[in-house]
């Protein structure tokens, strides 16, 4: 998929993220792109807190992770994000880029299902809030 990025923010690699190599530990990725789609949420006017309370969560289904070109300590970077539906699943395309010369680090496919009170389900509060970023799907 070629992104058509709707939302973007940036984060600071912190020392504790890198291991022994002095490169951001695979892990840490992830915590990123966590962060990079529930700072999304909010910016959609959602709470996923708010969402959780009245029993629908969104969670991870499937994940395809490619790791690029390492971070490293003190490396300022752009988590950027697209979005699709497909089905029931919202697919999240994110790419993080090293700030300083915009290359591309990590990229990955992330999708989501909605639970409501525990059973799969579709969620009218997250089509609502999402509609406005969704880009066609490839299917």
């Amino acid at each position: 998929m070629k992104s058509n990025y709707v939302f973007e923010t940036r984060m600071d690699v912190r020392d504790y993220e890198c291991d022994i190599q002095g490169i951001v530990n695979n892990a840490n990725y992830l915590h990123y792109i966590e962060h990079t789609r529930h700072l999304f949420l909010q910016h959609t006017g959602l709470s996923f807190a708010q969402l959780h309370e009245q029993g629908i969560d969104a969670v991870v289904a499937r994940m395809n992770l490619q790791y690029k070109v390492p971070l490293r300590c003190d490396d300022t970077f752009i988590s950027r994000l697209a979005i699709a539906k497909e089905g029931l699943r919202y697919v999240f395309h994110q790419d993080i880029y090293r700030a300083a010369d915009d290359k591309l680090c990590f990229r990955s496919v992330v999708e989501l299902v909605v639970l409501i009170h525990g059973r799969l389900g579709h969620s009218e509060a997250y089509d609502h809030a999402f509609a406005p970023y969704l880009t066609p799907s490839e299917e």
